[in-house]
This record gives structure tokens, sequence and C-alpha cells, in this order.
């Protein structure tokens, strides 16, 4: 449990919405319960736990295989329970995978432009679960999805108490969306940041078709959208699945940027299940573009960058 506690770094590494890191890890006798903690949890845009879940999943595929890379026996077992997904425990060998610590660190989402291109038919032929879409078949879907989103006073509060558009921001790097991660400028997070503030005096003067025109050209290039299918009952482990899609694609040169609004928003995700000729719309668990980047992304900040991680 002591070598267990020093790969923690890496763990949370781990992606999750908003990057609200809600993974907590309570060591017992020869074992780590992965559980969330409930404050960094997101209840009103994901009212769910569909991200919740996906990132759990996602954080303890990170936990193995940085074990492994670290060559410790570690295990883990699914036991849900009050704010626990499962348990991480002592194994005969360690966990069989392809990728590495460094893989791990190196993964990262890019929120910034992308270099025009299709992903290889090989490529996306290979990741289990998902299907593909040009980018410009889903830009009416994501312009509705962004006038939903910040037409909802109460999801864009919570959005903007996730929100780090400023390095005097007491929490800018310890976790959050923050300015460098969006790929904003300083004028655009400026105008971002008073836009917010004002939410309830300018939302009736047209402020949310404002900002969602702000995305409205991030679909209008040559690129691919994947969207992820899997059993609503099977979300942490259709996470890990995920998981290991992103370190395959990130290790190709390829990365992602999360759209999760359009399947967040009910009349769009309907929609993109019908144009899939998927049967039931809940199944849609996750959709992002993904694509070579134009430029690097700054890593987003990490609890453990600054911090103890909660233990509960």
């Amino acid at each position: 449990m002591r070598q267990l506690r020093a790969l923690e770094p890496d763990f949370w590494r781990a992606p999750s919405a908003h990057n609200t890191q809600p993974w907590t890890l309570t060591y017992g006798d020869g074992q780590a319960a992965v559980g969330w903690d409930p404050a960094r949890a997101l209840p009103i845009s994901d009212p769910t736990g569909r991200d919740l879940r996906l990132s759990l999943g996602a954080f303890i595929e990170c936990c193995l295989i940085v074990c492994a890379d670290a060559g410790l026996p570690v295990a883990y077992r699914p036991d849900p329970g009050p704010l626990r997904a499962g348990f991480l425990y002592g194994a005969e060998r360690p966990y069989q995978t392809p990728f590495t610590t460094a893989d791990v660190r190196a993964r990262g989402a890019n929120r910034g432009e992308y270099h025009a291109g299709r992903l290889p038919d090989e490529v996306a032929g290979a990741l289990e679960g998902t299907r593909r879409l040009p980018c410009r078949d889903l830009a009416d879907l994501l312009h509705a999805a962004d006038l939903h989103q910040f037409g909802d006073g109460e999801v864009t509060r919570e959005l903007r108490a996730w929100l780090r558009l400023t390095r005097r921001h007491r929490r800018y790097f310890l976790d959050g969306l923050s300015d460098r991660a969006l790929a904003l400028t300083r004028l655009e997070a400026l105008g971002l940041r008073a836009s917010l503030a004002l939410y309830p005096a300018l939302r009736r003067l047209g402020l949310p078709r404002a900002l969602a025109g702000a995305s409205r050209g991030l679909l209008d290039y040559d690129g691919d959208v994947l969207v992820l299918v899997g059993p609503v009952e099977e979300e942490v482990e259709m996470g890990r699945l995920l998981m290991r899609h992103w370190l395959t694609l990130s290790n190709l040169g390829y990365t992602t940027h999360p759209l999760s609004q359009i399947i967040d928003c009910p009349a769009t995700r309907q929609e993109l299940a019908r144009r899939l000729g998927v049967a039931d719309p809940r199944t849609l668990l996750h959709v992002a573009r993904v694509g070579r980047p134009r430029a690097p992304a700054t890593p987003s900040a990490r609890l453990t960058d600054r911090e103890t991680p909660v233990q509960s």
C-alpha cells in the first residue's frame, strides 16, 4: 500500500469532466477502495452520473497501468457501495497492458485547432464500441447543444464554478478548466469571465446565443468525431475502455476534445442516436472530436501537483 500511495500523482492524470478529479483512494488491509468525493461530482450537468462513472473507469485503468509499469501486481474488483466503485488489491501478477506510465503522462485533451484529415480506417476500426462521423455532420447538433447548455442558468452556474480563467484564481494550479486548457487568449478569457459574471442580467439579452456562437466553427473542417456506444449498466468498464482508446490515439499522435454537451441535451442526444441508428439514446456514452492538433495543449492541473488528494 505504501508503494501504491507513491504512484498517486500518475493515477491522477486520468481525465474527468470539467477536470473535477472526483476520485478517492481509501487504503485498508491489503487493498484500496476506489470511490469518489460527492463535492467533486456535477449534479446539475451530470445528473445520471454518467460522466462520473466514466471518469472512475478511466482512473481505475490509469491505476492498473501505472502499477503494472512499476512492477506491482495489482488488480481491480468491482464492488459498488456508498460512494464506492470497487477495490484495488494485490494480485498474483501485474496487469497485462501495452501501455506505460509515460503514455499516461503524455495523454491529454486538446481544445485548440486541429489539422484537417480523417482517421485511417484501420485506426478507427480498432476502437471497439465507437462510431465515427465527419465533424461537419455534427456541427448543427453542437450548436444546438451549446444553446441548450448556456440557456440553462443552473448548468452555466455549475460550469462557472469549475472555470479557472485567471492565474489569480486560488485553485488555478489545482483543478478545473483553465484558460490555457480551454485554448483561450487572455482577451477571450477576460470576455468570458465578464460575460458569466453578468449572466443573470445578460441572459435575456441574448448572452446564451453569443456564448454558443463561439463554437459555431469548431467542427467546420474535414475531421472526425467519435461516439462511444455501450451498456448503461457498465459505464465504469466503458470508462476503462475509453481510457485505452485515448492512450492508443495519443501514441499515434492524435488527441481528443470532449463534446459531451451533445449527449447532455435530450434533443440532440435523441437526434444523434437516430443518425447513428442506435435504438436507445442512453447508450451514447461519450462524444469527442479527434485529430492531430496544430499546437500542443497545456497539461491540466492536478490536485496531486500541489496538495494531498481527498481521502475519505
